[in-house]
């Protein structure tokens, strides 16, 4: 019998979406996620926005080895204390609530929490911090999403990780080049976290992480559409072991 993969929730997002002859209402995922899971040997399993599970993220975090928190719409400025921005789109608040009751219980039991874009978002929002809502307000430029709806070779710049950290870790390399599509970013940091990568454009925060727990990562950048990348490989990893750490003799 083959080894049983470890389990990957990824919190879909709720958006309105066409296929064949319908345009409704989906929770959906862009498929280079799963795929990214699937390679790494793990088992991708997609969780639709739910307020019962918001309130109690127990009910599934003890089905799961591991939590991916994706890229996406733009988090609501009221879960960080903030008003929002003209440029602030697309908010939707049980998604967001899901996502950061499942990140808080995740924190608390320890489980490995990898987030990507908004994910490192939820990661430091969930944490107590902030979010510059429009970086070229703050950074000068828009070169972090230089083509809406594209992650090609022209989304990319060059990110400065710092030595023997998660984040050099996962990526294989100190300097990494990564594809980006964000017009959001960190501000004040979370509590417990660390900024471990910086963006070689402008020292904007690119990868956060939480010495005080085994595997809390987010990165700015979009991994899942770079077949070479190591980092949600590293994730999967994780996840295997923890699951074998709660997995009886």
């Amino acid at each position: 019998m083959s080894e049983i993969r470890p389990v990957i929730g990824i919190v879909a997002a709720l958006e309105q979406a066409s296929y064949g002859v319908w345009n409704s209402l989906c929770a959906l995922t862009p498929y280079a996620y799963v795929q990214a899971v699937q390679r790494a040997g793990g088992l991708a399993v997609l969780l639709p926005a739910d307020a019962e599970l918001a309130a109690e993220p127990e009910q599934i975090l003890d089905r799961l080895d591991g939590l991916l928190l994706a890229g996406g719409s733009d988090l609501d400025p009221a879960a960080y204390g903030h008003e929002p921005h003209p440029e602030t789109a697309g908010v939707v608040r049980v998604r967001d609530e899901l996502e950061l009751g499942l990140m808080r219980a995740a924190w608390d039991r320890d489980v490995p929490v990898l987030g990507i874009c908004r994910g490192m978002q939820v990661i430091n929002v969930a944490r107590g911090g902030t979010l510059i809502q429009h970086l070229p307000d703050a950074v000068g430029h828009g070169d972090h999403r230089r083509t809406l709806g594209s992650l090609d070779g022209d989304s990319e710049h060059d990110v400065e990780l710092e030595a023997g950290s998660l984040a050099a870790r996962a990526a294989g390399e100190p300097t990494h080049a990564t594809r980006s599509h964000h017009h959001q970013g960190v501000d004040e940091l979370g509590a417990g976290l660390v900024i471990s990568g910086r963006s070689v454009l402008d020292t904007l925060p690119e990868a956060i992480e939480a010495p005080e727990r085994t595997y809390v990562l987010g990165v700015q950048w979009h991994p899942e559409a770079d077949p070479d990348s190591s980092v949600v490989e590293s994730l999967v990893e994780e996840a295997r072991a923890y699951r074998a750490s709660r997995t009886p003799a």
